[in-house]
């Protein structure tokens, strides 16, 4: 998932901010090259440089990485130097800073609680959900990954995950052995909401058991049941629901695998970044 996403991916982007060109630049800025920055604002970890420099290249213009994606910024440091049409860089300048704010907020928010959570539990690892920006998916979730989390599903065609909705219409053991029979390719998690549901999609041969919203009570309680029942070896424990940044620890400190956080991608505070054209032309 850290992989390039297609240029056509980017372009709608740029279609969208000037889908028939950019009219000030047009009108005032005559046909020259100049030369200009992209400085980090603040402290945090950056992403979208490989996004933004595919688009800038794409309208003819020189970019040069000053950082690398997943790098640790400080206010000042240039990310990325340009060179080439002035009216190219104008044209591109907001989408790229919003694609790099975007995705470095995500990742620097995931790398602080990624590492809030390993300080206490060095194999629980911090996940992020579907709950991200439409048509962005792919970054919000490559930004997870640059800060150091997992993404975890790209979409409801990548796994089973068998929810509450689901298990409302359909029991719990009859769901886990109906999706087993569809695919023995794909692994199979299962939203539980009680110990007893829990033991009961673990017994079916799920492999994966996501508490929702339980207590820290209630999860000791269901990791006990699974350990006297000689499973939790067998299966994946992960939590969702009600963690935010001040519980992390408590939650993490448990025996759990993962915790999948929606506020990861779905209340991002933007990384702030700014473009400055530099004197004299190139």
């Amino acid at each position: 998932m850290n992989a390039m996403v297609p240029i056509q991916y980017l372009l709608r982007f740029i279609d969208e901010d000037s889908p028939f060109g950019d009219v000030t630049s047009d009108a005032v800025i005559p046909d020259c090259t100049c030369l200009a920055v992209i400085r980090a604002e603040q402290e945090g970890i950056i992403a979208g440089i490989q996004e933004a420099s595919a688009l800038f290249e794409y309208f003819g213009i020189v970019a040069e990485p000053g950082k690398k994606d997943g790098n640790a910024v400080i206010p000042n440091d240039i990310i990325l130097s340009l060179k080439g049409p002035a009216k190219g860089i104008l044209r591109v300048e907001r989408t790229a800073l919003n694609i790099i704010g975007r995705m470095s907020g995500i990742a620097t928010q995931t790398r602080k609680l990624a590492d809030r959570a390993s300080a206490v539990n060095s194999r629980c690892r911090i996940a992020a959900t579907r709950k991200t920006c439409p048509g962005f998916r792919a970054l919000d979730k490559k930004a997870v990954q640059l800060g150091g989390g997992d993404p975890h599903r790209m979409g409801l065609s990548d796994g089973f995950l068998i929810k509450d909705n689901h298990l409302a219409l359909v029991p719990i053991a009859e769901a886990v052995r109906s999706a087993k029979a569809a695919s023995v390719y794909r692994k199979i998690e299962t939203e539980v909401e009680t110990p007893h549901d829990a033991l009961t999609a673990a017994k079916e041969g799920a492999e994966i058991i996501l508490l929702d919203n339980m207590t820290p009570q209630m999860i000791r309680e269901t990791l006990f049941g699974l350990e006297r029942a000689g499973l939790r070896n067998r299966v994946t424990i992960e939590l969702s629901g009600g963690i935010d940044e001040i519980t992390l620890s408590d939650y993490a400190a448990l025996d759990v695998d993962i915790i999948s956080m929606g506020a990861l991608t779905h209340t991002v505070k933007n990384f702030s970044v700014t473009l400055e054209v530099l004197p004299g032309a190139g």
